[in-house]
């Protein structure tokens, strides 16, 4: 099958019409044909010859003699009337090339004129079998041909232009073919030419030093330009834009050249200006052809344009102008069924492999992971909308099993070019070892990429579904994609293996994603950050999965349950390493034995036990203070998970704070500079908790 085509491939042309006019003329002498001007003068004539009586009385006795010589034996003589119609199709014909009668104009002059054509036409076949004077065939002979070539020349000005009727010129021009709007305008809305993209990996690094409230949106997911649907039903109703009466005239002149053995003639100027007519229209509605080459050289923000507009063009072609093209058809040969879909089935094919053409040079440019969903674009277009048109469409008879294979073809290598953004975005994950952590434990900019295109992936859930397993063999014990980690998880509660493939290659990024996080946790020194930034990272993981409906349901529960289980090993974790210092600040076992010693009457004489409580809110202050100073600069974006963390530190630092500050407070208050040593009350410690985690935005009040 030809990978290249071109909208012009018919090489008709107006400068090829003028020279067969010319070799008709110059033939004239050779053949014998009438010299109207050495009898008289040809407008004479013409003017004799276009008496309607006189055509219909020389059309019976043309009926005549044809009746006659179906039945009897060729005669040796050619009868007068069969001079004289010769003669007057000559004249119409001249009335017509110089201006004094128009096609189109006159309903009963047109039906004369066509009907003067099919007499001729059958008078030159009968004559081919008569033993007659053969100058008398080849004035017949000549007389039609002129009249097919003033056939074809008008059919081809109406092909060019439906609004009106100028001369002929060569179709090849961008110019023509063109399709204005049943209002007259002469542009269509274009669809959008370029799209929001995924964002590239390569942002994820130069965000890692960016301040975390700066990559709330880093990567959301982006927007696809939709066709308004009022655009496809303004190009349905003006596509193609020809009155009923050129439709009309159209069919008649077919009918008359296929008739007298012009059929290839006909077709082929029907086609070249159908075709001409096609990519105009796609050109109005915003679709360029761009060739192979071009497509390489391409910058990707400029390519995916390319292909939102080829979705759009592609849709719409299916949709609105094959529709429109079916009905001109059938409209023009009613009677010739197989002319009519054998002309659109050949239009069909040349654009549908243009538009493949198109499919298959994306496929073979690089691949990042950035354009898989700009291919799973197209790959929906081909699946939903070209494999049924050809499955359905009957003038597709001829080349169904030839596009239906270019079509799988192309559907398998965008399906093979998904699998390898996947692999891409894999070792992405995997190899992402930059080794400066993310300010202040805050979410990293990799697990929220990587979320948000998972959650975007999931919007294409049924195609990748379909991509996957075309790409993937069915038993995922053997595959060689997946990592062994996944096996046990691969099984559902009751042990049966998941048939979800997209669910297998989603939880194989999670689990590389996870253990990148957990790689990156070690690069913080302080082991409460660490727990920190896999706390915001592992909150922010799950509610990314609870919150798509589909995302959850590749995931399952069993997963999330177990994520939120080790949310809470990482929160126990952080407890324990920073608040358990605060809490042996308060602890009553260093003062002399028991507190009673404190509490004592004596105790006002022994300073020693007085001291170590001194010591010990000192201690307590400062540090809850180098605590405070630390980790109210920390991040924790999740305002839930921050609640739940100030909520837990309050439960555990306020009552024991509270006690030791009843229990004590008294017992300094005769001491010099007491608040030196009781910095603060409860409820200011309870106050300060709830600016933790603030990123430093919160403010202590001096």
């Amino acid at each position: 099958m030809e990978k290249s085509f071109s909208f012009s491939s018919y090489h008709f042309s107006a400068a090829s019409q003028k020279q067969r006019d010319k070799d008709l003329e110059s033939s004239s002498s050779i053949r014998g044909g009438p010299q109207w001007k050495s009898a008289g003068g040809e407008e004479e004539l013409a003017a004799f010859f276009h008496d309607h009586d006189t055509i219909l009385q020389v059309s019976e006795e043309v009926d005549g003699f044809l009746e006659t010589s179906a039945t009897t034996p060729p005669l040796l003589h050619v009868p007068d009337c069969v001079h004289r119609l010769t003669k007057i199709l000559d004249s119409m014909v001249y009335r017509y090339n110089t201006g004094k009668s128009k096609l189109g104009k006159d309903a009963e002059d047109d039906d004369l004129f066509l009907a003067v054509v099919d007499r001729i036409s059958k008078i030159s076949a009968i004559l081919s079998t008569f033993p007659c004077d053969p100058s008398v065939l080849d004035k017949t002979t000549f007389s039609l041909e002129k009249a097919m070539s003033f056939l074809e020349k008008h059919l081809c000005t109406i092909l060019q232009d439906p609004k009106s009727s100028t001369t002929t010129t060569t179709p090849t021009s961008s110019n023509h073919g063109s399709f204005r709007s049943g209002s007259g305008s002469e542009s269509k809305p274009k669809p959008p030419k370029k799209s929001s993209s995924f964002g590239s990996l390569t942002q994820v690094h130069d965000a890692a030093l960016c301040s975390p409230f700066d990559l709330v949106n880093l990567s959301d997911p982006p927007i696809i330009p939709t066709l308004s649907s009022h655009q496809d039903q303004d190009q349905d109703t003006s596509f193609p834009a020809f009155s009923p009466e050129k439709v009309s005239l159209m069919n008649k002149i077919a009918t008359s050249m296929i008739a007298a053995g012009y059929q290839t003639e006909c077709c082929v100027a029907f086609a070249s200006f159908r075709r001409i007519a096609f990519k105009t229209a796609l050109q109005e509605f915003g679709y360029v052809s761009v060739g192979m080459e071009e497509i390489h050289k391409m910058q990707w923000e400029m390519l995916e344009g390319e292909i939102a507009t080829w979705n759009n063009a592609v849709r719409h072609c299916i949709t609105v102008l094959f529709n429109g093209e079916k009905k001109l058809y059938a409209s023009v040969f009613p009677n010739q069924q197989s002319i009519s879909q054998n002309l659109l089935s050949d239009l069909a094919r040349a654009v549908i492999i243009h538009f493949l053409n198109f499919a298959q040079g994306v496929v073979l440019t690089l691949l990042t992971v950035e354009k898989l969903f700009k291919f799973l674009d197209m790959y929906e277009t081909l699946r939903d909308v070209v494999e049924i048109a050809i499955a359905d469409g009957s003038y597709l008879e001829r080349c169904r099993k030839e596009l239906a294979h270019e079509i799988a073809t192309t559907k398998l290598r965008i399906a093979e070019a998904t699998m390898a953004m996947f692999r891409d975005l894999e070792n992405s994950v995997k190899g992402d070892n930059d080794r400066v952590p993310v300010p202040n434990g805050a979410i990293h900019p990799l697990t929220r990429y990587v979320m948000n295109y998972l959650e975007y992936a999931c919007e294409y859930k049924d195609t990748l579904e379909q991509v996957l397993r075309q790409c993937l063999h069915d038993d995922y014990h053997s595959c060689r994609y997946y990592s062994p980690i996944r096996k046990i998880e691969l099984e559902e509660d009751d042990g049966t293996p998941k048939n979800s493939a997209l669910a297998i290659q989603l939880m194989t990024i999670m689990d590389l994603l996870s253990l990148n996080l957990e790689y990156k946790a070690m690069l913080y020194k302080d082991f409460a950050l660490r727990s920190v930034f896999l706390m915001n990272n592992g909150r922010y993981i799950v509610q990314k999965v609870k919150g798509c409906k589909d995302l959850h349901q590749c995931m399952g529960d069993n997963w999330c349950r177990k994520r939120q289980s080790g949310l809470k090993l990482h929160h126990k974790d952080y407890r324990t390493e920073t608040w358990s210092k605060v809490l042996n600040c308060l602890s009553t076992d260093g003062l002399q034995g028991n507190t009673s010693s404190v509490l004592s009457p004596r105790a006002n004489k022994d300073k020693k036990p007085k001291q170590e409580v001194k010591d010990k809110f000192k201690r307590f202050n400062s540090t809850f203070e180098d605590i405070y100073k630390t980790q109210s600069s920390w991040v924790v974006s999740d305002e839930q998970l921050k609640s739940e963390l100030r909520a837990s530190i309050a439960a555990l630092v306020i009552p024991a704070y509270r006690s030791f500050y009843g229990r004590f407070k008294h017992h300094l208050n005769s001491s010099r500079h007491v608040d030196k040593y009781i910095k603060y009350h409860p409820e200011d410690i309870e106050a300060l908790i709830e600016e933790l985690f603030d990123g430093g935005t919160s403010k202590r009040k001096s």
